[in-house]
This record gives structure tokens, C-alpha cells and sequence, in this order.
């Protein structure tokens, strides 16, 4: 069987930790373990745990969590994956079947795409349109054979916000024909110019499954645990595919995921997270108008990221070899989202550390 592998998870794979400055992360600095349990105590609770399997669908306390941030959800209606990227995975894998359509928002982040094209799925494009500041095109179509519709917001890489309107009309295109909506919503509570998080489609139509996870908004990649959100059954169905593929998260990872996820706590790795990105973008916006005209972006109104154009006939895979092997900077190219001529650029980071590596972007332009 051919296979598509995904693209841009091998290179960050192989080269995110080896070169100096990366810049290609989804999320914002990392909490530490020690600022985690300074904020949460429970030290001793943790020391006195038994590493031993967890409950396979997540601890009830967890799950019990998870459920109070999706109104009308029960922890029956939750199943806590090994990050979001499993809780995908396992939900085409249920839902779907070779031939089946699926529409997919795009650009995104392209592992439902890539899982699709390796299932034998029919992939219909769902457009964010760069020259209307990445809005939804509203004259996407599905079909009798659309299975399910797909979409990722907070949007990923532009880290656009779907309006109400948009929502509500994605909303009637999986009704209109039976589809179920499967919507990505990791970076919500990461947003940069509101407050108000962004609102799930959980609750608006009755086959939503809704995917969140610790990485993003949170600060908390490393603990691997994500969730999706969804009607009993369809959890439960979701749950015997997890047993094939990892069967739980970890021990540790459950317990300290339900302490970030405490009433008193959630709202501050948000305000961390946000602080973060608020304070980054003006660096990497700084810079883009020093550099000439050379570089542009729409305004993400989320997420640690910028899907940033450059104005230059170099291709983007070309461009971003040249970046590690010759300035030792990882960025993502826009091909990875299929869309050339751009670059996903990280900015909830250290300072210091963003400069030097946007210095460094700039510098091998400076010789192009």
C-alpha cells in the first residue's frame, strides 16, 4: 500500500532538537514541572502514586474535569487520548471508510489530511481565504458522499477564529447531509486580541465531536494528554479503537493533567499562555516591517503562530532546509500546509530567543 507520511511532523521530528533556535512550534514556552506543582501542590499525592496502568479512558477525576468546560457533557462523554493527535485518529478511523468523502478545512494542520489520503478517503477542500483575512469560502459545497466535515478553529496555521455566522454554517452543511463535524479546538483560550474564549461546536448539532488537549493553551505538551467530546456511544466506540492503539494515557499524566485543569488553575496557564502570545507578536510584527516589505501576514486573532508570506522565488521546503542547515533555525514551510510562499512562524516564546532567531531568518534572506 502507497503511504503518505506526514510531512511536517518528520522534519520537526528530526531536526527540532538539533538545531539551535526552533521556531516551529504550535504552542507557547512551556511550564515546567516545578512551576506546575508550585501552582497546584500536591507533591506528596503524586509521590505516593502508584505508576500503574490508569483508568484506560482517563481518571474519572479528569474526565469529571474535562466535562465541566463543555456544557451539557457528562464524563461518560469524554475520552482522554494521548494527545489530541490520537483522539483524531481514532475518530476517522471509527466513522469512516475507503471512498468516503470527507470536507477538510484548509490550510490546516494536516494529519487528518494525510490519515485520510493513506485510508483511500476523497478529500473535499473547505477554504480559509488569505485575501478576505483567512474567513471561511463561503462557497464551499458538500456532497451526498461527505461523510464527515472537519475543521480546525482556533484555525491552525493562520490562527484565524470562525465567526458565529461561519460556524452556524458549517453546522448546516453536516446537516444538511447527515456528516459528522469533527472540529479541532486545541487552541482554544489561546486567543491574542479577546478575551472571551472561543466557543466549541459542542452542543449545536448532535454529531459533534469536539478535540481539545494540554498542548496549546495550556503550555503542557509534554504530558501527551488530549481528549475528544462526543455523543456516549460514539465515545465508547472511540475507546475500542484506543485499547488497539495505546490503551491509556499515563498514570502521571492523568493525575497532573486534572491539577492544571482545576477551577482555580485552568485560568492561570491561560493567562500564561495568553500573556505569552501577547507579548510575542509585536516582536515578530516588529520585525516583519524592518525587513523591507519582504514579509506580511494577516493578524492571527490566536494561537502562537503566524502564517507568514514572504515575498520571494524561493520555494518554502527549499527555503526552510537552507534556514536549518546554513542558520540552524527550524520554521515550518508553507507547503507543509499546501500553500507555498509562506512560513509558520512561532512567537509565543523568550524574547531574546525570538529575536535572534528571526535576526537569523532575516540574514539568509539578506543573501538570496
Amino acid at each position: 500500500m502507497s503511504f503518505h507520511p506526514f510531512e511536517m511532523e518528520r522534519l520537526m521530528s528530526k531536526w527540532e532538537n538539533v538545531v539551535e533556535y526552533n521556531l516551529s512550534e504550535s504552542g507557547v514556552h512551556p511550564v515546567t514541572l516545578g512551576a506546575l506543582l508550585e501552582m497546584t501542590g500536591g507533591m506528596e499525592t503524586l509521590l505516593a502514586t502508584e505508576i500503574n496502568y490508569p483508568q484506560a479512558n482517563g481518571l474519572a477525576g479528569l474526565r469529571e474535569r474535562i466535562a465541566a468546560m463543555y456544557p451539557g457533557s457528562t464524563p461518560d462523554n469524554i475520552i482522554v487520548t494521548v494527545g489530541c493527535i490520537e483522539a483524531n485518529f481514532i475518530a476517522l478511523q471509527t466513522l469512516l471508510r475507503a471512498g468516503d468523502e470527507i470536507a477538510l478545512m484548509m490550510p490546516n494542520y494536516m494529519q487528518i489530511w494525510g490519515v485520510a489520503k493513506n485510508m483511500g478517503l476523497a478529500v473535499n477542500p473547505l477554504h480559509l481565504r488569505e485575501e478576505t483575512g483567512w474567513a471561511l469560502d463561503p462557497g464551499f459545497a458538500v456532497t451526498d458522499r461527505t461523510k464527515m466535515i472537519a475543521v480546525c478553529n482556533p484555525n491552525n496555521p493562520t490562527g484565524y477564529i470562525l465567526s458565529e455566522q461561519e460556524m452556524d454554517t458549517i453546522v448546516a452543511a453536516a446537516e444538511h447531509c447527515g456528516a459528522w463535524l469533527l472540529a479541532d479546538e486545541v487552541y482554544a483560550g489561546a486567543e491574542r486580541v479577546r478575551e472571551e474564549q472561543t466557543p466549541s461546536f459542542w452542543g449545536r448539532y448532535d454529531k459533534v465531536l469536539a478535540m481539545g488537549s494540554l498542548s496549546k493553551a495550556y503550555g503542557l505538551p509534554g504530558l501527551r494528554i488530549g481528549w475528544a467530546v462526543g455523543p456516549e456511544k460514539m465515545i465508547d466506540d472511540l475507546w475500542a479503537r484506543h485499547e488497539y492503539i495505546t490503551i491509556s494515557a499515563g498514570m502521571l499524566d492523568n493525575h497532573l493533567a486534572a491539577a492544571a485543569l482545576a477551577s482555580d488553575i485552568r485560568p492561570k496557564l491561560i493567562g500564561r499562555a495568553r500573556d505569552y502570545i501577547r507579548r510575542g507578536y509585536p516582536v515578530l510584527q516588529e520585525w516583519m516591517e524592518s525587513q523591507d516589505g519582504l514579509f506580511s501576514a494577516v493578524a492571527p486573532q490566536a494561537a502562537a503562530i503566524a502564517f507568514v508570506r514572504y515575498h520571494h522565488d524561493i520555494n518554502s521546503v527549499e527555503l526552510v532546509e537552507r534556514l536549518m542547515r546554513e542558520k540552524s533555525v527550524l520554521v515550518i514551510p508553507g507547503d507543509h500546509f499546501g500553500l507555498d510562499h509562506h512560513l509558520r512562524i512561532s512567537y509565543g516564546l523568550d524574547h531574546e530567543f525570538l529575536r535572534e532567531g528571526l535576526r537569523r531568518i532575516g540574514e539568509l534572506f539578506s543573501v538570496l
